[in-house]
């Protein structure tokens, strides 16, 4: 029997598989700087903006403006990027973001910074977002040199970003109640350094040779027909953009969380409250890590959506710091299991040569939708409609009411993956069973 000394560095083996890969590992390190850079700017703006609007629709016009054209450019980004070198164009779009990074943080310490400016480069950080998302969602499969390890792949991407989720709003906190927000945006953009010298430092092989290219419009519709008609993907595209149309966007509405007859306090409150919701999506992301298979993922989205929901609506009711802090972090915990579990079953069974557009199409659900929520959520949470409180409670309604619709919907969605886990060995003991015993025409249950 394997004593608990050697079983737990197995364990912990287990977890990291993916870094196993050199390209991943080189992504992995650099990536996880920079995201923590990123969450010094998106606390630093939203704090930024607030100090200087106090609006809640105010803030929500921002991240609206930020992130739209990941909505508006999907059909075009997704074609595209399934065409491109996906390596090329990560390099270019982080180049890109790190010069976003150094023109906030030279317009704030030059007292040039206005709410037009950051509109102005929310688009544009925006417009490179619509192509660097889909392209770093599908180069996680060329990284990973054994596809067995990709849903670990996905789930430490998913605690790289929580980890600088939690990391990142705290230090924001702090630094923007010693120096303001200059320092936070000059380190974001100093943090794109290192996962440019990471993709730099890939030995990637050359791309595969694909069909000759047709008119973008046919192959996004050749995509779109394909997600559409197959109820995994589509039901698991709309799960997402539901939840990020009504609940993500309570992000957005931290900042007046922290009026006096709310929670209280200033940007270090913030940074707590949106350290808080990382702290619970790490740990989120660690559970999923730790799993050995990708089945019962299914059944884990409408579960974690409703948890998600109920979490939102206790937190909307809590005036007391403490009991927020502990409601978000499971409020994190729920929202990565529900979108780390959807972006793992699209992953597995989706074609390679239509990896771009599915992908861009997630983005549209998941990224793309979260602007329209925002800017809902900004308009609700106005003191003349209901307040930040009941238009948070309402999201999580919204996603209760959406879990309940996924879950209706899992017999189906189950049968219609099966084959493909068969096909791809993810369902090795089905597969068999089918060699076996070919006459059945239902595979056997599990």
């Amino acid at each position: 029997m394997e004593t608990s000394a050697t079983s737990s560095p197995n364990r912990l083996r287990w977890m990291v598989r993916a870094l196993g890969s050199r390209n991943y590992r080189l992504f992995f390190a650099g990536q996880l700087i920079s995201l923590i850079g990123t969450w010094l700017t998106t606390v630093a703006t939203a704090w930024l903006v607030y100090s200087l609007t106090r609006d809640t629709l105010t803030l929500g016009t921002v991240t609206f403006c930020g992130q739209i054209p990941a909505f508006l450019l999907a059909p075009l980004a997704g074609v595209l990027v399934d065409r491109w070198s996906l390596h090329r164009t990560l390099v270019v779009t982080q180049t890109l973001s790190m010069l976003e990074s150094t023109a906030l943080a030279l317009l704030t310490f030059g007292h040039l910074i206005n709410v037009p400016w950051i509109f102005a480069l929310n688009v544009f950080q925006g417009l490179v977002n619509a192509f660097d998302m889909p392209a770093r969602q599908a180069f996680v499969v060329q990284m990973v040199e054994n596809r067995e390890d990709l849903p670990n792949a996905i789930a430490l991407n998913s605690s790289m970003f929580n980890a600088a989720r939690l990391l990142g709003p705290s230090i924001a906190g702090i630094l923007i109640a010693l120096v303001g927000e200059g320092l936070c945006f000059t380190l974001d953009a100093l943090s794109y350094v290192a996962v440019i010298v990471a993709l730099l430092r890939m030995i990637v092989p050359p791309p595969a040779p694909r069909k000759a290219p047709r008119h973008p419009l046919v192959e996004f519709r050749e995509g779109l027909e394909h997600a559409l008609g197959f109820t995994p993907i589509r039901a698991i595209l709309l799960i997402l953009a539901l939840v990020s149309l009504m609940g993500t966007p309570y992000t957005v509405l931290m900042p007046a969380f922290t009026d006096k007859t709310l929670l209280g306090g200033g940007p270090g409150t913030l940074g707590m409250l949106m350290a808080a919701t990382g702290l619970g999506a790490l740990l989120g992301a660690i559970v999923l890590a730790a799993r050995r298979s990708v089945l019962g993922l299914g059944r884990l989205i409408p579960m974690a959506t409703v948890g998600f929901g109920i979490t939102l609506i206790a937190f909307s009711f809590s005036r007391h710091l403490s009991l927020s802090l502990a409601l978000l972090a499971g409020t994190g915990f729920c929202m990565i299991t529900q979108m780390a579990a959807g972006n793992t079953l699209l992953q597995t069974i989706v074609d390679d040569d239509k990896r771009g557009r599915i992908m861009s199409l997630f983005g549209m659900s998941f990224l793309g939708m979260m602007p329209l929520g925002s800017l809902l959520m900004g308009y609700l949470a106005k003191p003349q409609h209901l307040g930040p409180p009941k238009a948070v409670a309402l999201g999580g309604v919204c996603c209760i009411v959406g879990a309940g619709i996924f879950a209706s919907q899992l017999p189906r969605i189950r049968r219609e993956i099966r084959p493909i886990y068969v096909r791809r060995g993810i369902l090795p003991d089905v597969a068999q069973g089918l060699a076996q015993a070919a006459e059945l025409s239902v595979p056997p249950e599990r």
